[in-house]
């Protein structure tokens, strides 16, 4: 019998995530972002939890956007990265996928083409990862048009550096540099709001925002949790107490000693570990909770295994589940403690944990 450590996906607070998004962005139109696995939830099922309400989805690479096709979805999807080959035009034009352009190799491929897929212009604000100086925009759309694909520009992109924090004026900065840059082409879209530039007063939305962690019940913001943008938990992840031990003041637990017991201490053993992706460097202090009670790590993670100090929750026993994050405790609070972000914990999660999907009270194993 397999162990009952699992990640629970909850599609109705995905759904309300994204529904807030949509709120947020109005009137601007939201493009759900489920790449890097639906950030560890798994994209296949996440795209058909959002079919209904999502117009357009928003991945990295080619591998994802056909995912997403493989689920049976067949919205337009937006590749972030664009092509990684010339090979890819010709896929991207058949499966109806969105293609960003960043470099020049990439326009060279469109001019190799026999048909172009619809393209998103990628322009470099600042952040100064990809995509084309404002200065040399014109001179892009102008290759663009001599090469035929001119007609299929749908608009373009931009992504920001610091949206995350709310006492920097970078984003702002930003947007008047892409503001600018697009002047000169009025009909084409826009799209620059991630995830926290939802939560930026008076940020423009443009045409189309990209929700990403948002989505997933994690924060983008510094300093807040994601309850507290009003966001609910979609990944709750859990797993069994496998055994109880009264622990004499001082007697340790785990690799390292790295805790040692001052009083006796009701200790537990919670079966997950790094080699499920709970990050390692969650250390003494970082939240659990059992039994409608908070509780605390003690001592080192390790592959398979954790201890936990169950003082706080005197009735639990072998057997009952600990929730690691989720509902009753925020995955931004567990990043904290490990000196990381939600982004990392929950893309983390390794496929050794089962995703049990869950919506209006049906359950089925993924």
């Amino acid at each position: 019998m397999p162990r009952k450590t699992v990640a629970r996906i909850d599609t109705r607070a995905l759904r309300h995530n994204y529904r807030l998004a949509c709120r947020l962005a109005s009137p601007a139109r939201a493009m759900a972002v489920i790449k890097a696995d639906g950030y560890g939830h798994g994209i296949r099922e996440v795209a058909r939890a959002l079919a209904s309400d999502a117009p357009k989805f928003a991945v990295a690479c080619l591998e994802e956007a056909l995912a997403i096709r493989e689920a049976g979805v067949d919205h337009p999807v937006v590749l972030l990265q664009g092509m990684h080959s010339a090979g890819d035009v010709a896929t991207c034009v058949c499966e109806g996928f969105e293609v960003v352009v960043h470099s020049g190799y990439q326009l060279d491929w469109l001019d190799q083409a026999d048909e172009r897929p619809t393209v998103w212009v990628k322009v470099n604000t600042g952040m100064n990862r990809l995509g084309f100086a404002p200065s040399v925009l014109a001179d892009v759309m102008a290759r663009l048009d001599t090469i035929g694909a001119g007609e299929t520009v749908a608009g373009f992109v931009t992504h920001f550096a610091c949206a995350d924090d709310i006492s920097r004026d970078d984003t702002d900065q930003q947007t008047r540099v892409f503001s600018e840059a697009v002047v000169d082409w009025p009909k084409l879209e826009k799209s620059a709001s991630n995830s926290a530039a939802h939560f930026l007063p008076a940020q423009p939305s443009f045409d189309w925002t990209r929700p990403g962690i948002m989505l997933y019940g994690a924060s983008p913001t510094l300093g807040k949790t994601g309850p507290e943008l009003g966001l609910e938990a979609v990944m709750t992840l859990e797993a069994p107490l496998t055994a109880v031990r009264t622990l004499k003041p001082g007697e340790s637990v785990g690799y390292g000693y790295s805790w040692t017991a001052i009083q006796e201490t009701r200790m537990g053993i919670v079966a997950i570990g790094y080699g499920d992706g709970y990050p390692r460097h969650a250390g003494t202090d970082t939240p659990a909770w059992v039994g409608g009670n908070r509780i605390r790590l003690i001592g080192r993670v390790s592959m398979d295994m954790l201890a936990v100090d169950l003082t706080g929750a005197p009735e639990a026993c072998p057997g009952d589940l600990v929730e690691l994050w989720g509902r009753n405790v925020s995955v931004d609070e567990v990043a904290q403690h490990a000196g990381t972000i939600g982004y990392e914990l929950l893309t983390g999660i390794t496929a050794r944990v089962p995703r049990l999907y869950e919506d209006s009270g049906n359950t089925a194993a993924g």
